[in-house]
């Protein structure tokens, strides 16, 4: 009973600090907005029709894809590390980053084979997207076809490590045959961004993101079977090959989406659950995964704030900051701890 008061005040701590940091998010910028005229123009109108359509069609949808590349993040990288039960484990194991990077760099650094002119058209925002989204949705075609070959959870692991083994080294090659100017553009696409995407595009985002949530609640019972062993789990009655596929359809879903639409951000899948458990000492996943839904939307809301440079016309590079803030404070809070719960 104190345990569910404990998680309860955690909640709203979590819910309370998130509210703060998503209006503090949309404050800040090149041009900075007062909290209450941001609150202001959040639900209703401003008589400054620029700071509207900054706070509207620019920093609202930047601050709600925070949130969702945070969330879903976090939950991905729990589903990875319970599934192969590796505190090492990030939702990118499966090589899903890496076939989304693929396909990018086909149509960026790809380019030139089609002609200057043809080039110009092939690359667009929604090009690189699609492009993104099929890459990745390739590698989860082949890491299915091979889980449903094999039995043992880390051949899984191992194997899609070889697949981003084989997509880098493509992708390598496509970087030795390219330009400056495309292999400036890839690189700039792989160090991640929140901003640029329209109403249109983050619906088209909410959506898959949601699917992929909706299979993750459903693989909780399942999750906390698979802590206790594979033997333990079949005893209830756990059918493995099932479980192991809707787990990872899930973090493909959630990730393939997040690296389509936002690149491939580092840290955060591999941290958030860590950082989460510290806090609520627990490996309930029923407790963990709104937990790290929570705690991660609010690490991604507090990196983006710090990449904008408030009152500055530079925005760092969104995989930097996640890195050069968290990783710091997952080593002190494990050197605190003295040892890693899992």
């Amino acid at each position: 009973m104190n345990n569910n008061k404990t998680y309860r005040i955690h909640f709203l701590i979590l819910l309370i600090v998130l509210l703060l940091c998503f209006l503090v998010n949309i404050c800040l910028g090149s041009i900075s907005i007062p909290l209450g005229n941001v609150i202001e123009g959040l639900f209703g109108t401003l008589e400054n029709e620029t700071w509207q359509i900054i706070i509207k069609d620019f920093r609202l949808p930047k601050a709600i894809t925070a949130i969702l590349v945070g969330s879903g993040l976090g939950i991905s990288g729990l589903l990875m590390q319970t599934l192969f039960r590796n505190p090492l484990a990030g939702p990118f194991v499966l090589g899903i980053s890496s076939g989304a990077s693929l396909g990018v760099a086909i149509i960026i650094l790809g380019s030139g084979l089609f002609g200057g002119v043809f080039a110009t058209y092939l690359i667009s925002k929604w090009s690189i997207v699609i492009a993104a989204s099929l890459g990745s949705f390739l590698v989860l075609l082949a890491v299915l076809a091979v889980s449903s070959k094999v039995r043992d959870t880390m051949a899984i692991l191992i194997i899609g490590l070889m697949f981003g083994s084989i997509t880098a080294a493509v992708v390598s090659v496509l970087s030795y045959f390219s330009t400056a100017e495309q292999l400036q553009q890839y690189i700039f696409w792989g160090f991640g961004s929140l901003s640029n995407l329209s109403w249109n595009e983050l619906s088209l985002f909410f959506g898959l993101y949601i699917l992929g949530l909706f299979l993750a609640v459903f693989s909780i019972k399942n999750l906390n079977s698979l802590l206790l062993g594979d033997n333990y789990a079949k005893s209830l009655g756990l059918s493995l090959k099932r479980s192991r596929l809707v787990i990872i359809l899930a973090t493909s879903l959630i990730a393939g989406t997040i690296t389509a639409f936002a690149g491939p951000i580092a840290f955060i899948g591999l941290a958030i659950p860590h950082l989460t458990r510290q806090i609520f000492r627990t490996s309930n996943h029923r407790i963990l995964l709104p937990a790290v839904l929570l705690f991660g939307a609010i690490v991604m809301l507090v990196c983006d704030s710090i990449a904008q440079l408030p009152s500055s016309d530079y925005v760092l590079p969104i995989n930097a900051i996640t890195a050069l803030v968290g990783a710091p404070v997952v080593i002190w809070l494990l050197v605190r701890q003295r040892k890693m719960m899992f």
